[in-house]
Parts: C-alpha cells; sequence; structure tokens
C-alpha cells in the first residue's frame, strides 16, 4: 500500500476498514453524496464511511478490471480510500469526488503495474468485430481478446478498460488521466486496430491448427 492506515487516527483507519469490508455495493446519487460532504463539512465523521460505501463499487471495477487480482484491487482500493480520507475537505462537489475518485485510482492503477509488471487478464467485449455478435458468446473469443489487451502498454490498456469496461467517455478519460481528448481517442482507436488485427492472426492460426 503506498501510504499506511497507521498514518491516520485509529478511529479513521477503523472507518476505512469498515467502510471497504462491510458496505454493499451500491450507486450513490448525487444528493447522497453532497449530503455526505455537508455532514463532513459539518464535523461528523461517520459520513467518511457512507462516501466510501457509495463509491467502492466503481473504485474496486476500475483496479479489478486493470489489475485481475482481488486482493490487489482491494489493497488499491483501500489506499484510495485512505487519500481521500487525508484530501477530503478539499472536494468540493459530487462531480468533483467522483472525478478525483476515477483519477486517483487510474494513476494508482498505472503505478502499481509498472513496480509490479503485472499483466491483468481483461474481457472487452467491444473490441470484437461489430458485425459478428455471435463470436462474442465464444468464451475462447473473449479470453483471446482478454489476454490480447493485457500486451498494450499501461497507458493504453488502462485507457481501453475505462473506455469499454468502465463506459468513460473519451472527454472524461482525458480529464481523469490528465491528457487531452484527441490524445484518448488516438490511443483507443490504435489500440483497437492493433487489437483486431492480431485477433485475427490468431484466428487464422487456429484455423490452419485444425485442418
Amino acid at each position: 500500500m503506498t501510504e499506511s492506515l497507521r498514518s491516520i487516527p485509529p478511529r479513521a483507519r477503523n472507518i476505512i476498514w469498515w467502510g471497504w469490508k462491510g458496505a454493499r455495493l451500491s450507486i450513490p446519487t448525487v444528493h447522497q453524496t453532497d449530503d455526505c460532504l455537508r455532514r463532513y463539512a459539518e464535523g461528523d465523521q461517520s459520513a467518511f464511511a457512507d462516501i466510501v460505501r457509495e463509491h467502492q463499487s466503481m473504485v474496486y471495477s476500475i483496479a479489478y478490471n486493470f489489475l485481475r487480482d482481488r486482493a490487489s484491487a482491494e489493497d488499491l482500493a483501500q489506499d484510495v480510500f485512505l487519500h481521500l480520507y487525508k484530501n477530503l475537505s478539499a472536494m468540493k462537489s459530487p462531480e468533483h469526488l467522483r472525478f478525483w475518485l476515477r483519477r486517483v485510482a487510474s494513476h494508482r492503477c498505472i503505478d502499481r503495474a509498472r513496480r509490479s509488471s503485472l499483466r491483468p487478464q481483461v474481457s472487452i467485449e467491444e473490441i470484437a468485430e461489430p458485425s459478428a455478435p455471435e463470436r462474442l458468446k465464444d468464451p475462447l473469443i473473449e479470453r483471446m481478446l482478454g489476454r490480447l489487451v493485457e500486451t498494450l502498454p499501461e497507458k493504453p490498456r488502462l485507457i481501453v478498460i475505462l473506455r469499454y469496461q468502465e463506459d468513460m467517455e473519451p472527454s472524461e478519460i482525458a480529464e481523469a488521466l490528465g491528457m487531452p481528448v484527441n490524445t484518448v481517442k488516438s490511443h483507443l482507436r490504435r489500440s483497437l486496430i492493433l487489437l483486431r488485427e492480431k485477433m485475427a492472426r490468431l484466428e487464422t492460426k487456429s484455423v490452419e491448427a485444425r485442418t
């Protein structure tokens, strides 16, 4: 973990741990998050646990889809929320909070991959040719796509995951990663072309091996 839980007061540490381990998956509304931010600003420490509960599924999803390891994803998500605890007073709105969490989680994923040379296994069905929807139901095709995504460099790989797994718009990805939106679109375009070419080669080899 980038930042130790020991670096914060015991009560806050318990809130982070309880919020992560005891919370159910949920999709927060703007009103709910705004209420949590207001309560926290007024000194209600329990509001932080509610924020963790409301946003943990989003953060964990980004981490797991990139790392493909539950323990590593949980550790990274906990690290993100620890960092949030130290910066929560700077969150001005629910939109700001959600953007901040996505940005920090994305950068943590890249940092973790660079340190450990992890290559995740991600299934991105949209990479396949849209003219052949039946092929997407084939588990073998899906696994092949996942392995091909692993071959992408860290940043293009994360962009593909955020776009097709997390359903983020290119403009949202650009803002989260701090790059021009045209750069994001360029990464997506090149990555999809490369992945489809590799997929075609693998399928050709598979056919040749059966004949």
